[in-house]
């Protein structure tokens, strides 16, 4: 068997609203309820189980989602529409900016929680998608 990510976990200061905020950027669904858990499935099959802890407990995390163009038009609209702050880069330095890194483009914006959200529709540094 290959090994693939199945899983992984996202501290939330709600795990609701983050579920919430990142399906309806990227155009998933909200799983439902399990324990503690929240989870918002990928396309791969990876699920993002966000679950609620105290805000200070919370260290910022990055999570990027390769996308199609389609998708990517679709989801920077969204973010465009609920007035998020978007960065052409990582570190924050160029604000209202999206990149054309590796020939495709990508966007970052902060989710309720602050953790860095990316959406890119090209890996980075040639790798396959």
């Amino acid at each position: 068997m290959s090994v693939e990510l199945n899983h992984t976990i996202i501290h939330a200061r709600d795990n609701q609203e983050s579920a919430e905020f990142l399906a309806d950027i990227l155009g998933l669904e909200v799983g439902t309820e399990w324990g503690p858990f929240v989870p918002v499935a990928t396309a791969n099959g990876v699920t993002l189980d966000f679950a609620t802890i105290p805000e200070a407990s919370i260290v910022m995390q990055h999570y990027a989602f390769l996308v199609s163009e389609p998708e990517f038009d679709r989801a920077y609209v969204r973010i465009k529409d609920l007035g998020l702050t978007y960065y052409a880069d990582p570190h924050r330095k160029h604000p209202g900016e999206i990149n054309h890194n590796d020939g495709g483009r990508g966007v970052y914006f902060l989710d309720p929680a602050g953790h860095a959200m990316e959406i890119i529709t090209r890996p980075y540094g040639g790798f396959p998608s």
